[in-house]
């Protein structure tokens, strides 16, 4: 091959190298440049393009890095065999760029389904996130320009940020505890991870069942014998539990997840005698959505009436602030501090200091509260709306789990069918949850039951998708 005829765009943004790099790589992949053909030299091909010879070696050296030529000393440059070489997919979007399409996974769909309305029991209305104050306490923080800032921190999180949690669980959740036992972590899975390293292997864990699906399947990653315990109207049934030979078990008393029940007075001291029955048991207390109750006074938590040290609390600010932020945190009893302290101190905080810093001066300031108040208000208004929205299906279906948290529940009757009511929703445009994703065991009989999770979507929405499901649920 004496001579490539490539149409330069002396005009164009991409440079000339990489325009006669891409259409020899091209070239080669297509097969027009069979393999072994032999290209001209780095001087004629310059002469011919009237560009410099540096431009064409510079495009000659990438192709020879990525192996689509090959050279040979006092010979020149060839097409190298291309067949076992790894390649993307690429496309040109509507503007003209390139898009890479990588290779699809086995079990991806192409493209997920959309639906105009989402009843997501896991939403967070991000609009309502505190832009101005988060970007004024980032700005403050920073310009305090201290080098302190960017050094390797606390391995349990920042002093003072603890300090502040510290605080805030006992003004609003009545937790009794020292920061020295506040261990901070980028998000409850890491949270989880970090105390099975600290619980140690061989430990068996009793769930709620129906269950937080996404503890369920972490610890049954990490090789942890479970134990599905039913739940009631009042939570985890004690009584089951003492029928297993748990030795921890894993309840959002507060709010129960998924089903919405309240953990009274009476049920978390039979929990708690429960854990008092062994040297080795203790309850992880998941504090899930206990910031949003619209009905009567929040409910204080499990480990402020925990005399024996029994109870490990998590805790997070996603939920109550944005997703993104990924700020949790874990409150260790005494003796489980002692096993951190003495192997596992080593394992560093996750979250930066610069966003501990940021979250401190939040709590600190008010701005916190503020925002919660805010939420909470707006949360209840979807709440409300939702509720009302549905009394056209009270014929057919009743509700449970409302006046907290971020979802409600519709229970149907025994001759209609769970999956009938998502598919029908779903025909409709409209995305619903079914309580069986949250089963670890699966009853012989039992009540279709849906979750709608409000927090998502507008009061606006909410009216609308609710007037469509009346009308598709009420013709089954």
């Amino acid at each position: 091959m004496n001579e490539l005829t490539i149409s330069l765009k002396t005009d164009s943004k991409i440079p000339l190298y990489e325009q006669i790099y891409d259409y020899i790589k091209s070239n080669i992949r297509q097969g027009k440049i069979p393999c072994g053909e032999k290209l001209p030299s780095t001087r004629a091909l310059s002469r011919h393009l009237d560009v410099s010879r540096s431009t064409v070696e510079l495009a000659y050296e990438q192709l020879l890095s990525e192996g689509y030529l090959e050279s040979e000393p006092c010979r020149g440059y060839f097409a190298a065999r291309i067949e076992n070489l790894y390649c993307l997919d690429v496309d040109k979007n509507p503007a003209g760029e390139e898009n890479v399409r990588l290779p699809q996974t086995a079990g991806e769909t192409p493209e997920q389904k959309k639906f105009h309305y989402d009843f997501t029991p896991n939403g967070v209305d991000v609009g309502s996130f505190p832009y101005q104050v988060w970007r004024k306490l980032s700005k403050d923080v920073l310009l305090d320009d201290r080098t302190e800032l960017f050094r390797a921190g606390d391995t349990r999180g920042e002093e003072g940020f603890r300090r502040a949690i510290c605080s805030y669980l006992y003004q609003a959740r009545g937790v009794e505890c020292a920061p020295d036992q506040i261990v901070i972590g980028a998000g409850n899975d890491y949270m989880l991870m970090l105390l099975c390293a600290i619980l140690g292997t061989g430990k068996k864990l009793a769930f709620e069942d129906p269950a937080y699906m996404q503890a369920y399947r972490l610890f049954s990653c990490l090789s942890y014998e479970t134990v599905p315990v039913p739940v009631d109207k009042n939570g985890m049934q004690v009584e089951a539990l003492m029928l297993t030979d748990a030795e921890v078990a894993y309840v959002t008393p507060s709010h129960q997840y998924p089903t919405g029940a309240v953990m009274p007075v009476g049920r978390r001291q039979e929990l708690l005698k429960w854990a008092d029955g062994g040297e080795e048991r203790y309850i992880i207390e998941d504090d899930y959505d206990s910031e949003f109750r619209y009905k009567g006074k929040p409910i204080p938590a499990l480990q402020g009436m925990d005399a024996r040290g029994k109870v490990i609390y998590l805790g997070t600010f996603s939920r109550s602030v944005a997703p993104a932020i990924r700020l949790s945190y874990m409150v260790l009893p005494p003796a489980l501090l002692r096993k951190y302290e003495a192997k596992n101190r080593f394992i560093h905080s996750t979250v930066s200091k610069v966003d501990q810093r940021i979250m401190e001066r939040f709590l600190e300031e008010g701005y916190y509260e503020r925002h919660l108040n805010k939420t909470r208000a707006l949360y209840k208004s979807r709440h409300d709306a939702l509720i009302d929205a549905l009394k056209p299906l009270s014929g057919i279906c009743r509700i449970s789990g409302e006046y907290a948290g971020v979802h409600l529940l519709l229970h149907f009757r025994e001759d209609r069918k769970e999956e009938d009511l998502i598919r029908q929703a779903e025909e409709a445009g409209i995305r619903v949850y079914g309580l069986n994703d949250y089963r670890i065991c699966q009853p012989a009989r039992k009540e279709p039951v849906i979750l709608l999770g409000y927090a998502n979507l507008s009061e606006q929405e909410i009216r609308e998708a609710a007037e469509i499901l009346a009308e598709c649920w009420g013709k089954m």
